[in-house]
């Protein structure tokens, strides 16, 4: 019999907003794969370190961060080819995602790769979004209003429409799109309305009003905003 492939939501990174059953499936994991930078480490890994048996297999999956899309599907081809080969030879393999593996997550990847042929599970993990707002103590959205969520790689001319239409918004993977932002932001004038958010949960989160935001910014960053809406009234 085959094994079973799993796609697990490890969350934003704090280790404590792992799921319950997530740990447990690391823990009885025959393999245990992650993705990483080329060359570096991976984020993943760190979140759930310490409950990574000793004696499992390790496959770390050297994803090259470019804007060409082919160096990253061979990645993902070879990654597939070699998590297969594990479920094939009857061992479960888990593959750990930050956040939530369906919500941006590299596990899609994989999943449409090998979901097909082999058995899979997939566990949700709390977002970043999620740990965002919590970060900044301010709900999201209440009642019928409508949340949007917008890479901030888009033409500002569609940011701008986008978020015409919606009451609240999360604009992710900032990084080196802020300036864009926060000049998109101020001449719409929601600059009061917008907070600042980076690494969300980890020992070093920043949270700060927009205006006060570093002109750098890494690619764990997020900007929310509510327009003014008060969801308690």
């Amino acid at each position: 019999m085959s094994g079973v492939l799993y796609g697990l939501g490890l969350g934003p990174g704090d280790p404590e907003l792992i799921t319950l059953k997530t740990v447990r499936l690391i823990k009885e994991a025959d393999v245990v794969a992650y993705p990483a930078l080329v060359g570096g480490d991976s984020f993943a890994r760190s979140i759930a370190q310490e409950f990574i048996p000793e004696d499992c297999i390790e496959l770390s999956i050297e994803i090259p961060m470019a804007v060409a899309r082919a160096p990253a599907q061979a990645a993902y081809d070879q990654g597939a080819s070699t998590i297969a080969q594990y479920l094939s030879e009857g061992l479960n393999v888990v593959v750990l995602c930050e956040g939530d593996p369906f919500f941006y997550g590299s596990f899609m990847y994989l999943f449409a790769r090998l979901s097909g042929e082999f058995t899979t599970e997939v566990i949700p993990g709390v977002t970043s979004i999620s740990a965002c707002a919590a970060a900044v103590a301010a709900p999201l959205s209440s009642r019928n209003e409508v949340l949007t969520i917008l890479p901030a790689p888009l033409p500002t001319e569609e940011l701008v429409a986008r978020i015409g239409v919606s009451d609240s918004f999360a604009i992710m993977k900032v990084g080196r799109h802020l300036p864009k932002i926060k000049r998109m932001l101020d001449e719409l004038g929601l600059t009061q309305y917008a907070h600042y958010i980076e690494r969300a949960s980890l020992p070093n989160q920043v949270v700060l009003p927009l205006e006060d935001a570093p002109e750098k910014a890494p690619y764990f960053s997020m900007i929310l905003v509510t327009k003014g809406n008060d969801p308690w009234l």
